[in-house]
């Protein structure tokens, strides 16, 4: 049956519509399917895409991944870290989150600000049909009132090309609050990072509103209203990895985000200074990195052999700023001290669990 628009829209609406599924929730693809949509769909294309992750932390394009996250909880527990193209804070996800994006052109005689507008309206009608009554918080945040006080539902982030625009975000179902605070919430270390930071707001599940509604149950009243503002239908079209197979670009693209490089290496420079205290004397170490990279190290310490240790910085320099590069760096120092080898392997070990 058509569904018809319940009202005259100021839009053009002669644009071909596509609305895509994700069959899967791997974040790497997913986000990777933003990327194929943003770069290589025809920008005369309306292009709607709803999708859910497992357990990851989804950081923007400019943000210090070390400062944003707990990183050593985060990996204990297997949660992923994924980098996406658009700027932004850092959020959580997992299956009781729905991420929706939306594409389309860019019109120069009109402001962009009426695209999200738009967005959000189609977002607040499908919230309204669930029966929850929500409202848009400038042009980032969705939010609902409870008892008197405002609470963030949905989070958004946007991007721009000559000839088209780009609206991601989120909407809370049922996410695992109690994991937001502790993975987004990094550990007491001295570190001094450069970047964009997150900015904390008060959020609410929306099952907490309303308990029937689920992933599903959204999913089909935003489709339904995506094809009433619009006044046309269209296929609903799945993906999932066997899409990697068919579509060369959406493989380039997923590879990449899966990379090291992208996750750690986009991180901007910072500093990092630690402490302790050995059965062979204590040791103050500072760190610089940058792209992911110890650029430089300086360490000090009241060890009785202080030229055996102090040469740690002299071996962690150039190293990815990783365990695995402080193995490296481990490995090189152990040969050319292989009598101090307990010292120094006590000292890389503690290194190594600081990052």
């Amino acid at each position: 049956m058509r569904v018809e628009s319940r009202e005259k829209q100021p839009y053009d609406m002669t644009h071909a519509l596509r609305v895509f599924l994700a069959d899967t929730t791997n974040p790497y693809f997913n986000l990777a399917t933003e990327d194929w949509i943003f770069h290589d769909m025809d920008p005369q294309t309306t292009v709607l895409f709803l999708w859910r992750n497992e357990p990851s932390i989804i950081v923007g394009r400019g943000q210090n991944v070390w400062s944003e996250c707990n990183l050593e909880q985060v990996k204990k527990d297997q949660v992923h870290v994924v980098r996406r193209h658009s700027g932004g804070g850092a959020v959580y996800q997992d299956l009781g989150n729905t991420c929706f994006t939306f594409m389309g052109s860019r019109d120069p005689n009109r402001p962009t600000k009426e695209l999200y507008s738009r967005n959000n309206k189609i977002l607040i009608e499908s919230l309204a049909d669930l029966g929850i009554q929500a409202q848009a918080s400038g042009r980032n945040d969705i939010i609902v009132e409870r008892e008197g006080q405002p609470f963030k539902v949905s989070g958004s982030a946007f991007k721009e090309s000559r000839d088209r625009c780009f609206h991601h975000g989120t909407m809370l179902m049922d996410v695992d609050l109690t994991r937001l605070s502790t993975y987004l919430t990094p550990d007491s270390q001295k570190l001094k990072a450069k970047g964009i930071k997150s900015v904390k707001s008060r959020v609410l599940n929306l099952t907490e509103l309303q308990p029937s509604m689920d992933h599903q149950s959204f999913v089909s009243a935003l489709t339904e209203r995506f094809f009433a503002h619009y006044g046309q239908r269209c296929e609903i079209e799945r993906l999932n990895e066997t899409s990697l197979k068919t579509i060369e670009t959406l493989s380039n693209y997923y590879e990449k985000l899966k990379s090291w490089d992208w996750v750690y290496g986009k991180t901007p420079h910072f500093q990092h200074t630690l402490s302790e205290r050995f059965e062979w004397g204590g040791c103050e170490l500072h760190l610089d990195t940058s792209q992911g990279v110890i650029t430089q190290a300086k360490l000090y310490t009241d060890s009785l052999y202080p030229e055996v240790i102090s040469a740690a910085a002299k071996h962690l320099q150039g190293q990815l700023y990783t365990p695995s590069g402080v193995e490296e760096a481990m490995r090189a120092h152990m040969e050319e001290q292989a009598e101090h080898a307990e010292r120094l392997e006590s000292l890389y070990t503690w290194i190594s669990a600081q990052l």
